[in-house]
């Protein structure tokens, strides 16, 4: 086969090493006429041609040069898993007012202005924010304990356990420039997080936080309880128009609650998932993406701008 007819998935990765080469794997082994690499960037030009049939970025959350070259591949014709206009548009907040959108329960959540911006602005920037804010009012709404979070999606650096107003104030002066998200912490050790590949493939796997790991089986629920959160994954996936996801459950009281809709960066690694989660998540990843270099289906928000009667103006 020639080089012109072989089709390409670049990899945009960050810190995960089982992942990538048993993906690699994975699509050699399918002899489908498809190979996968590393992308290398130094610089993108707006003349540069498109590189890769499929781009799967794992890492564009925390590199804004990666999230900028995605969008760009995108336009030149690149399936990007995930969509990078979509996952720019998302937030914790914003996920899970969806969610509530959806009918789906969730905990009580609140979005807090900035502690500290890096611009250069005056205090009359500030006018439309109210001051002192109502930290008990907060803490009631959200009640305790609670957890203050990075209201990126993808961020995971920054939480804090809240169990007092003292609490809050304390961890709010420390988000420095995040903007932050307080909220409810339902105290369960019933935690199902549903992997999604390609908006058709699914898998509940129970995850222990006490150890950071995946379990081998759910055994702390029934199975009408699993396969209704693995439905909702579904959809909630297809409402991002996420190809690669991991929605986290929790299950309170004999009910199921939406903790974090969205995490298009879900890490697949050996050393948390047992072999054979890992394998899953692997191979049903690599069938996606082949699939989407051999038969590529438009990404919708590329589609409405192309059809966009405004384009022309521009």
């Amino acid at each position: 086969m020639s080089d012109e007819t072989i089709k390409k998935i670049g990899l945009i990765i960050g810190r995960e090493w089982s992942w990538p080469p048993a993906f690699m794997s994975a699509v050699s082994s399918r002899q489908a006429g498809v190979e996968a690499e590393f992308v290398l960037l130094g610089g993108t030009t707006l003349e540069d041609l498109k590189q890769y049939d499929v781009i799967i970025d794992r890492m564009s959350h925390e590199i804004p040069y990666y999230r900028t070259f995605m969008k760009f591949a995108a336009l030149q014709g690149s399936f990007v898993i995930n969509d990078p206009i979509i996952w720019s548009a998302d937030d914790k907040f914003f996920g899970v007012a969806l969610m509530q959108e959806l009918g789906l329960r969730v905990p009580a959540s609140i979005v807090l202005p900035n502690k500290r911006v890096e611009t250069q602005i005056v205090p009359e920037s500030f006018r439309n924010l109210v001051y002192p804010m109502d930290w008990k009012g907060i803490i009631d709404y959200v009640g305790v304990p609670a957890i203050l979070k990075d209201v990126d999606t993808g961020g995971r650096e920054f939480a804090r356990r809240v169990t007092n107003v003292d609490d809050l104030i304390h961890l709010y002066d420390e988000s420095d420039t995040r903007t932050v998200l307080l909220q409810q912490l339902i105290e369960t050790d019933q935690y199902v997080h549903c992997f999604v590949f390609g908006q058709e493939h699914v898998r509940a796997i129970a995850f222990s936080q006490e150890d950071d790991c995946y379990l081998d089986e759910i055994a702390f629920t029934d199975e009408t309880i699993v396969a209704r959160m693995e439905a909702d994954a579904l959809r909630i996936s297809r409402t991002y128009g996420y190809d690669m996801n991991m929605v986290e459950f929790v299950v309170f009281e004999g009910e199921t609650v939406v903790i974090n809709p969205s995490n298009p960066a879900v890490v697949i690694d050996i050393d948390q998932l047992t072999t054979e989660h890992f394998h899953w998540c692997v191979n049903r990843l690599a069938d996606f993406a082949v699939k989407m270099a051999l038969e590529p289906r438009d990404q919708q928000v590329w589609r409405r701008l192309g059809s966009s009667p405004l384009l022309p103006m521009l």
